[in-house]
């Protein structure tokens, strides 16, 4: 079996492979399933201090679609190419069950050589500081920092979605200052500046950085000439991944390769780890495949990458940039003259 134990800062994971934060690890079941999985953390559902969040969730809404725009059914068995398109929301409980339920989900993780990370939006920033600080002293072991979701715009000072390297730098400082333990940092994909928002983050104090959220869609539906689910939709799925690819191997160049960077959007089984772990990603954070498909998911994910491993005689940590650091300019590529006209129809 291949090495598949990492580092992300301080942190030693047993493998690369993280249960991003959605919906299925709202409900402790939920978290305790995917750790039993096997993955080398579980982010727990994110929280602020919004009741309108909470409201969110309430009115949330899912769909699946196909790769010509068509609603599918909801099901573990469909396509590899399905993707979600959403309206979402934080999770219902209140703070201090959350936190609760999420400091013993974190021992119980420990056990199993693993973790259950504490998730915070930012809403007010003095109560995201209040909040970090009370998931400090309940024992939880990483703060996950969230953001970049792909909200803002649609749900005004509920959820951030910082553009800004300037507000990032003082964000994090606020929360770095507060707290001791591993802080990472998910920003958005939705900027032209994606590695400046990472240079931004480790600056202030960030361990590492999670990119790139999930991006805001709209979608027609061609029969009832109506917007699907009502309005703008956070949507994400297997063809986001030559994205998150892009920043990745991008944000390596620009901050230099100790500073770890996770991905996430666009994973869907082990080989889409090990891409994402090529162009720059010390690990991969998988949701959207694992709430379609369940915990099955994440060990078939598992399995796919040790096999990978083991076919190329490698350790999961001699993946990280290896294809990101072979990245050439436009103006490095060879002369091919005329070539282009071998790739024009007729």
């Amino acid at each position: 079996m291949a090495r598949l134990d990492v580092t992300v800062g301080r942190t030693a994971l047993k493998n690369p492979l993280i249960a991003g934060a959605a919906e299925h690890v709202i409900e402790a079941g939920g978290v305790l399933g995917a750790l039993r999985a096997g993955v080398g953390a579980v982010v727990v559902k994110s929280i602020n201090e919004m009741e309108r969040g909470k409201d969110q969730l309430q009115r949330a809404e899912y769909m699946l679609l196909d790769d010509q725009w068509r609603e599918i059914p909801w099901t573990p068995q469909a396509p590899a190419t399905a993707f979600m398109a959403t309206r979402s929301g934080l999770t219902p409980q209140a703070f201090d069950a959350w936190l609760e339920q999420t400091a013993q989900l974190d021992r119980e993780a420990k056990t199993m050589d693993s973790y259950a990370i504490a998730s915070l939006i930012v809403a007010d920033l003095d109560k995201t500081v209040a909040m970090a600080r009370q998931i400090e002293q309940a024992g939880l072991r990483i703060l996950e920092l969230n953001i970049g979701t792909p909200y803002a715009s649609q749900a005004k000072g509920v959820v951030a979605t910082e553009l800004d390297p300037a507000r990032v730098t003082m964000i994090v400082s606020a929360v770095r200052q507060a707290i001791k333990i591993p802080l990472w940092v998910k920003i958005t994909g939705q900027s032209e500046r994606v590695p400046d928002l990472a240079a931004a983050a480790f600056a202030a104090g960030a361990e590492a950085v999670v990119m790139a959220g999930r991006l805001l869609g709209f979608i027609p539906d061609v029969e009832t000439m109506q917007p699907f689910l009502g309005t703008t939709l956070g949507v994400g799925g297997y063809w986001n991944l030559p994205l998150t690819c892009h920043w990745l191997s991008v944000s390596r160049q620009q901050l230099g390769p100790d500073k770890p960077l996770i991905a996430t959007n666009g994973a869907r089984n082990g080989l889409d780890v090990a891409r994402m772990m090529l162009a720059g990603a010390h690990a991969v954070e998988m949701a959207s495949n694992v709430m379609l498909r369940g915990t099955p998911a994440l060990s078939a994910t598992l399995e796919e990458l040790n096999a990978y491993l083991d076919r190329k005689n490698m350790t999961a940590a001699d993946l990280v940039g290896r294809a990101a650091d072979q990245r050439k300019t436009f103006a490095d590529m060879p002369l091919r003259t005329d070539n282009w006209k071998k790739y024009v129809a007729g």
